[in-house]
């Protein structure tokens, strides 16, 4: 695994990287860098054609991993919830051959995870993988 934390715009990744970012079961995606998914990828719209998982889930739509990791827009998400939906994505992405993940620091913005926490989560989860992620801030 290759892991950088990039200052820079996630949205000026590399065309060829995967977007990850967390979302909420109810699909508001009305706050955080969330609206710019939204506004960006018409994601609102796609994500209700789907209709409610729940979660903890992830949804791969086009090009973007929307972590499901809490209930509604305004609950936090515990840092077990970032574990399972980082396995997840992990699961997914061994099976479509995904190798390039761009993301935010997620869950550390308005969720109030501890970014620490939630590093150590993503390198234990892909160590063993041949992918290069990307962590973008601002």
């Amino acid at each position: 695994m290759i892991y950088r934390e990039i200052k820079g715009d996630l949205f000026k990744a590399p065309t060829d990287f995967y977007l990850a970012h967390c979302i909420s079961a109810d699909y508001k995606l009305g706050a955080g860098i969330a609206v710019q998914f939204d506004k960006r990828y018409n994601m609102r719209s796609k994500l209700n054609r789907i209709g409610y998982v729940g979660y903890p889930q992830v949804l791969l739509i086009d090009d973007v991993f929307n972590l499901i990791t809490k209930e509604k827009y305004y609950h936090k998400p515990a840092h077990l919830t970032m574990c399972v939906v980082l396995m997840d994505m992990c699961r997914i992405c061994k099976e479509k051959e995904i190798n390039k993940i761009a993301m935010p620091k997620i869950g550390c913005g308005l969720d109030r995870l501890q970014w620490g926490k939630v590093s150590q989560m993503i390198k234990d989860v892909f160590k063993d993988m041949d992918i290069e992620i990307r962590i973008y801030y601002q």
